[in-house]
């Protein structure tokens, strides 16, 4: 065991900072013990120095400024939990990183938008290195099982459920047969949503995390730009009736893939069948599904987010520095990872869709809608117009296989037909 222990400083003491601040307090010598080394916390740094945590802070010393406790000599690790992509949380990284230190963070805005460069200074600066396993899919350890788990393999694809609170929201729906806003409104109640839920009903926190693995599973440079991004404020209760009905479960899932154009990072609701390995994750549980030349595919499932699972992570990554156990951020040097570049060819996203439309219930209709599929090379696989009150006929339409650019044509032909009454909604639908 190193006879120095590892002095620890840990920025926002929120859910996750304070319930990682209690297991290194209260379980210190099993932590230590596995580590290999003592771990002692010695600066912390909150908004609120009066609001109990549950543990004692009183021999601990406080920082107002984040920035200034990671660039002191009195800790060798830096703790970032504060969020946020820029401003504070960001000054405070790049400063412990560039005093040498090691940085754990669980920040995947940080990590989507400013990974490169951040793991460019973590290695090019003796001392000094960036951990981040809290930052995708919680307590699920997705990143080892990628990073190091997964080395050997030459990984085809990464997939998943990876926001709890959306898949919250649309089991809700499906089990008690409620509206997304009305669901909404519960889940904040609830703590799984924020006062406000772009983050997550927008899919842009479940697009950080899917633009992270991605970057690990393919061995090239952050691109969250290049994910496609579609979140779940327009699935209504009738396209999760309609999912039932067909076998399926909507899910927002996130798919990163390498094809002959480039790497492909779509994240939008799609429907799976209801007996799949993601299609049957239920309630705030995250999924990730792994998938390699040697392993096959292999599905890691558990809690994504909340205090204790979080923490779980984070601990996880301090244990691995006091083991001195630093691999490359994302699994190869940063400066050999591969440019994100395209050969300037769409890639091709197909698969079979599911549509909805809301037509005026007047003789003709359908004819028109099926001219505008055709007339965008999208074939009907199946239709049905379902039971209707009032002037606006509900009808759901099933492709057979095409291309999401056709779909997108064909909506755009759709809406602009003047027996249209709202516009299109389409979803992918996935096999397994």
């Amino acid at each position: 065991m190193n006879d120095e222990p590892l002095k620890i400083g840990i920025a926002g003491l929120g859910t996750v900072g304070a319930a990682t601040l209690g297991y290194l307090m209260n379980e210190n010598a099993r932590i230590a013990a596995r580590a290999g080394r003592a771990l002692q916390v010695t600066a912390i740094v909150a908004r609120d120095r009066t609001k109990d945590r549950g543990v004692d802070t009183s021999d601990l010393r406080w920082f107002d400024d984040p920035v200034a406790m990671a660039a002191d000599d009195g800790i060798d690790m830096f703790v970032e939990l504060i969020g946020g992509a820029d401003g504070v949380a960001k000054a405070a990284v790049e400063a412990a990183l560039k005093a040498g230190k090691s940085v754990v963070t669980a920040n995947k805005a940080l990590l989507a938008h400013h990974g490169a460069a951040l793991a460019s200074l973590a290695e090019s600066t003796p001392g000094a290195s960036l951990h981040y396993e809290a930052a995708v899919a919680g307590g699920i350890p997705a990143v080892k099982a990628l990073r190091e788990g997964m080395a050997g393999n030459g990984v085809t694809r990464v997939s998943g459920i990876l926001n709890g609170t959306c898949n919250y929201i649309l089991t809700e729906m499906e089990t008690t047969g409620a509206a997304f806003g009305d669901v909404l409104l519960d889940a904040q109640k609830l703590g799984y949503a924020e006062t406000d839920p772009t983050a997550d009903v927008g899919g842009f926190d479940a697009a950080h995390k899917l633009a992270i693995m991605a970057a690990i599973a393919f061995g090239r440079q952050m691109d969250f730009d290049g994910v496609q991004i579609e979140g779940i404020g327009d699935v209504a209760a009738e396209d999760i009736v309609a999912a039932r009905d067909m076998g399926y479960r909507i899910r927002l899932l996130g798919v990163a893939e390498r094809t002959a154009q480039g790497v492909s990072q779509r994240m939008r609701p799609c429907m799976a069948p209801a007996d799949s390995a993601l299609g049957g994750v239920m309630g705030v549980t995250n999924a990730v599904m792994l998938e390699g030349d040697a392993i096959g595919a292999t599905l890691l499932t558990g809690p994504g987010a909340g205090g204790g699972p979080t923490a779980s992570a984070v601990l996880a990554d301090i244990v691995d520095v006091a083991r001195g156990n630093c691999p490359p951020t994302f699994g190869l040097p940063a400066a050999d990872l591969s440019p994100v570049t395209q050969d300037g060819t769409a890639i091709p996203d197909e698969g079979a869709f599911y549509l909805r439309v809301t037509l005026k219930d007047q003789p003709g209709t359908l004819a028109e809608v099926a001219t505008a599929l055709g007339a965008c090379g999208v074939s009907i696989h199946r239709m049905r117009q379902h039971d209707h009150d009032g002037d606006a006929a509900p009808v759901t339409i099933v492709t057979h296989r095409c291309d999401l650019a056709d779909v997108e044509a064909a909506k755009e032909r759709i809406a602009a037909l003047s027996v249209c009454t709202a516009p299109p909604v389409s979803m992918r639908i996935v096999e397994s």
